[in-house]
């Protein structure tokens, strides 16, 4: 049974307390979620969203876990890339977003006079 109450962001991108940092590091035992190594003293890290915010994770301790920063710009990277594809794809079977085919212009056909 937990006897520290489970920490929640009241926004989205409220920053976390460092006991919560603390908690969360070791709860993993120190390693990187992302490459599986280690985080040594020194080490830049992050705490990493195990499901990403605009997939409807959540911004509370139970959703986090350390990356070093490295492989989380990596990552965050990856999945922005992905998020964008996706938005354009439902945009487009929507019709809200411009087909990707490029229009041909023409100079149009030639004026004729009417016989007569």
């Amino acid at each position: 049974m937990r006897t520290v109450e489970e920490w929640i962001g009241k926004t989205d991108d409220e920053k976390v307390p460092p006991r919560v940092r603390l908690r969360v590091f070791e709860k993993f035992g120190g390693i990187c979620q992302l490459s599986g190594r280690k985080i040594m003293p020194g080490d830049e890290w992050d705490l990493d969203h195990i499901k990403a915010i605009w997939r409807g994770g959540e911004h509370r301790e139970s959703n986090l876990h350390p990356a070093l920063r490295e492989k989380h710009r990596e990552k965050s990277g990856d999945e922005q890339s992905e998020q964008a594809k996706a938005d354009r794809v439902r945009k487009k079977h929507l019709g809200i977003w411009p087909s990707s085919r490029a229009k041909i212009k023409s100079r149009g056909f030639a004026k004729t006079r009417n016989a007569g």
